[in-house]
This record gives C-alpha cells, structure tokens and sequence, in this order.
C-alpha cells in the first residue's frame, strides 16, 4: 500500500479513546485510526504524545479505572513500532520558541504549542483530535481534523 503525501499527526486524546473501550469516543477513534490505515495515510505522533498518553491513563478516572503499568508500557511500544515518531529535537524547540513570539501562548497551552512546532518541524499538515478548540489559534498553520461521531442522531 502506498503511504499518502498527507500525513497526520495523531493527539494524544485519539490515543487514548482508542484504547479505552469504555470511553464515549472509542469506537470513534478506532474507526478513524483503521480508516487511516486503509487509505495508506502516514501517522505521526511525537515522544511528547507517549509521555502525555501515560499521564493521562495513569489518572484514576471513570473510565481508567487501575491500568497495569506493564500494560502501558506495552502500549507505548506498539505506539512505537506502529506510527512515525517525530523527536523533540533542537529544531523544534526554536519553532515552539518562535510560536510563543507570534501567537499568544501560556500555561498548558504551551504542550499544544509544541504539537504545532513539532509538525511543521516534521512538515505534518495536518491533526486528529477531539480538542479542536484547543489547536484553533494555530488554524492559519495546520488543518485541524476533528474527531466526528461516525453516526449523527437527528
């Protein structure tokens, strides 16, 4: 299969959703990260995604409940072998830098930030998340792909 001139950068909430059966959004996520995989589209995720998806599933929540750490590691591993993984290199601090200069950026907004200046670093145009608002203020920058219900109610 060959791989699209479309990447996409893939956010940690998708990541999450899509491994966590009980969430309102896993079918949703499943569906788009398979979806994705038929059309031959090149995923990307970032180190900064594995440090963000362990955090996030180490938090009891509702739908975490205890995770095996075993179990998350084997997750990151899978993440490894089965996306491209951009590093947070020199190259994309000084563009996260730069982002920071340009557009009006402070507290967790600076982890979306880095997202950013690492896909233009990796020239990735495009992002799957469920935090569209989140990415907003970077729209002039990259395509923001929201995660939509596969099934509308009417």
């Amino acid at each position: 299969m060959q791989m699209t001139d479309n990447p996409v950068f893939i956010d940690t909430n998708i990541l999450v959703y899509a491994n966590l059966a009980l969430s309102p959004f896993h079918l949703q996520a499943t569906e788009q990260l398979q979806a994705f995989a038929e059309q031959g589209v090149e995923l990307w995720i970032s180190r900064q995604i594995f440090r963000e998806y362990l955090a996030a599933m180490t938090r009891q929540g509702d739908f975490t409940g205890t995770i095996p750490a075993s179990s998350l590691v084997a997750d990151v591993q899978y993440f490894a072998h089965s996306f491209q993984v951009a590093e947070d290199n020199s190259q994309v601090t000084e563009k996260l830098l730069t982002l920071m200069e340009d557009i009006p950026i402070g507290g967790k907004q600076v982890h979306d930030a880095n997202i950013v200046a690492t896909m233009l670093v990796y020239s990735i145009p495009r992002l799957l998340t469920h935090n569209t608002s989140d990415f907003a203020r970077f729209s002039e920058l990259i395509t923001v792909l929201p995660l939509q219900p596969t099934f509308r109610s009417q």
